[in-house]
């Protein structure tokens, strides 16, 4: 059976659903919200900022992609927002246990830095929290790859492992330590991730909800913090396990999910549009290598910090409209996966580069909006036109408006909307049986709402384009690969009727392929002309020569320059 045809485990969305109801009638009136309120901020942990002596002390835990497997500590410095963390941090206090059978432990408490060679989210984490607060922090990691929820971190019938006897008894001697050594301190946060092995034991697959939250009901018994705040890591949708394990991996979500709806001191956190490793052959991989690591580690600590009232805000709405009262304006949609997010273009490399330096100058001329992430991420307003991703990453669109600008005098706007850890099918109306990842009715109320905000300014509108970037792990997997024009031409012919514009162009580009005898069999390339040449509306930009290929499937800086580039010449310039 392919997962196509898999069953959907509908219980559990019903149920958390059904929970979601019950909640919401039961506030019903301005007392019961007064009641609910007090009670939330009672059982809040103490987060002052007025105690900067009192030691913080965050545990991370979980499996492979918690320890950092397939990361490398020399590959740092390849990603600039990230440079120094392979060095020591000798502001933070560090006590790990990794692995299975092998495990390498610290003597006590050590400094903070990689273990093994390899990078985990507690550096980048910490170099995030030690620059927000004075409260020095220390970090308790414990992390073992092919252990599962349901069995080794079992805390009532452990087996295999049995992480969680081992991990509670480490964390309880790291915390006797600092004791020992006269240090005040408090447990101030719990960071999982784990799940992907739950996803092969029926039972534990089924159960992984009710499993999490006996587990961290355990954890707050056995270290007597009723208090203590869970962050639940979302399983990485952007890897191989992410498309041929569709169905697992969204069951193990909607338990995550279920815990985080009904603990108030629980919170799910998404990783999906993180950066995962490119393997050999294919290039597929099923752990976040060393860039996936260190972002992780930033949406822990971003986490934590909107905990404590630490968030980072925005200025930079657009308050000088740069259009004339009443002037029509041609919207530009670009759309699509990882490198049209811009998974690994950086802003510092434009400072680097005198060439294309001014890019990172905002654009006064030219409104721009995005929610990217699936959502992760979005503008509130309408900006300039500017690099303006998450960990200093940016798309095609800066590039592609600032050509647009150079070649072409009448106004516009771009409206960017993008999921790195989407595959196509979760483009399209039906979506698959993973129905959370369902992204076209987001994606059309995106490109409506940015229509009906510039109509409301008094503009006319040409939604002039939708500019889409072919998904690059669909090119990588033979199921997606065989399906993924079909998949383009339905979304394509559905978001034209919706949106009533029959004859709405669109502008596909798609890079060289995965080249592995693997997937070669299904000509990817001939479906996508094939698919232009039906259509007399869809333009595909076949953008093989790009610089920045490196790797299989990701286009790092220079690449996603240029692909903005030709995107806009294609714009311009009709054949």
């Amino acid at each position: 059976m392919s997962w196509d045809d898999a069953t959907e485990p509908r219980w559990l969305y019903f149920a958390w659903e059904e929970k979601t109801k019950m909640r919401l009638k039961s506030l019903v009136s301005v007392p019961v919200l007064l009641v609910a309120l007090l009670c939330f901020v009672a059982i809040q942990p103490c987060h002052g900022q007025d105690d900067d002596q009192t030691v913080r002390v965050f545990i991370f835990a979980g499996q492979s992609n918690m320890v950092g497997s397939d990361s490398k500590v020399a590959d740092v410095d390849n990603f600039p927002p990230f440079r120094g963390l392979g060095d020591s941090q000798n502001e933070v206090k560090f006590s790990f246990c990794l692995g299975r059978e092998n495990k390498t432990k610290s003597e006590g408490w050590e400094t903070l830095k990689p273990v093994n060679n390899i990078v985990g989210p507690e550096l980048s984490f910490a170099r995030a929290i030690t620059s927000e607060i004075e409260s020095p922090i220390a970090i308790v990691k414990i992390a073992a790859g092919e252990t599962h929820l349901g069995g080794d971190w079992n805390p009532d019938e452990p087996i295999g492992f049995k992480m969680y006897p081992l991990a509670l008894q480490f964390v309880k001697d790291s915390l006797a330590e600092l004791e020992k050594q006269g240090l005040k301190y408090r447990l101030e946060g719990f960071m999982w991730h784990q799940g992907e092995n739950d996803m092969f034991n029926e039972d534990y697959q089924k159960n992984y909800g009710a499993n999490l939250e006996n587990f961290l009901a355990c954890w707050r018994r056995d270290l007597k913090t009723p208090k203590l705040k869970f962050y639940l890591g979302e399983l990485c949708t952007k890897t191989i396990w992410g498309m041929d394990l569709r169905p697992r991996m969204y069951a193990i979500s909607l338990g995550q999910k279920s815990v985080a709806e009904s603990d108030p001191l629980a919170e799910y956190i998404p990783t999906s549009h993180v950066g995962v490793e490119i393997g050999g052959g294919v290039g597929l991989h099923y752990h976040y290598g060393t860039l996936g690591q260190l972002e992780h580690g930033v949406n822990y600590a971003n986490a934590y910090l909107n905990t404590i009232g630490i968030t980072s805000t925005k200025t930079d709405e657009l308050k000088d409209w740069p259009y004339a009262d009443g002037e029509r304006i041609n919207l530009y949609v670009v759309a699509g996966h990882r490198n049209m997010e811009g998974e690994r273009a950086f802003v510092q490399d434009l400072a680097d580069d005198e060439s294309n330096r001014h890019l990172l100058q905002a654009n006064m001329n030219v409104a721009f909006k995005y929610s990217i992430g699936g959502g992760v991420q979005s503008s509130p307003y309408w900006i300039p036109l500017k690099p303006d991703g998450y960990y200093d990453t940016f798309g095609p669109e800066v590039s592609f408006g600032d050509t647009l600008s150079k070649n072409s005098d009448e106004p516009f706007a771009i409206a960017k909307f993008t999921h790195s850890g989407s595959q196509m099918i979760d483009w399209t109306p039906e979506g698959s049986v993973a129905k959370s990842r369902n992204l076209y009715p987001a994606f059309l109320d995106f490109i409506q709402q940015s229509v009906a905000e510039l109509e409301a300014k008094g503009h006319m509108v040409d939604l002039a384009g939708i500019i889409y970037h072919v998904g690059e792990n669909d090119m990588s997997f033979t199921p997606f690969r065989k399906r993924s024009a079909e998949h383009l031409n339905t979304l394509v012919r559905q978001l034209r009727t919706d949106l009533d514009l029959p004859e709405l162009e669109w502008i596909v580009s798609q890079q060289s392929p995965t080249d592995d005898e693997r997937v070669n069999a299904v000509d990817v390339v001939a479906d996508f002309e094939k698919l232009a040449a039906e259509d007399e509306h869809l333009r595909l930009i076949q953008v093989f020569d790009l610089p920045g290929r490196e790797k299989k499937l990701v286009i790092s800086t220079p690449g996603i320059v240029e692909l903005g580039r030709r995107l806009a010449k294609a714009v311009t310039v009709k054949d």
